[in-house]
């Protein structure tokens, strides 16, 4: 792995790992736990299910967090926005946890 894509991928895993306490009444590791979100494939967090509105308010105050660190990272780094999204995606699929949702092209499994 060259040492800009290792660069690349540090700065989207602290990104990553670096909003997992955000001041919501529920946070992203209890959310996480409880099956309520969970990680897709372009780098954001999703509410497993659209009929709960503390998840769903969730997954929205992370997701611009991470919009806003990945327009940085992509920035900084002089590449496209989408590279570091896909990147990030990857990253947090394979950092959840056992039994956490992730969203794949067939909806959302279990890991």
């Amino acid at each position: 792995m060259s040492h800009y894509r290792m660069a690349m991928a540090a700065a989207v895993l602290l990104v990553c790992l670096g909003d997992a306490k955000v001041l919501f009444a529920l946070s992203l590791d209890e959310a996480k736990a409880r099956g309520l979100v969970g990680e897709k494939l372009n780098g954001y967090v999703g509410a497993v299910y659209a009929v709960d509105p503390e998840a769903e308010a969730l997954a929205k105050g992370v997701n611009e967090k991470r919009r806003q660190a990945y327009l940085d990272i992509a920035k900084r780094n002089g590449t496209e926005m989408t590279v570091v999204e896909a990147l990030a995606g990857e990253k947090a699929i394979q950092n959840t946890a056992k039994g956490h949702y992730v969203e794949g092209p067939a909806g959302w499994t279990k890991k």
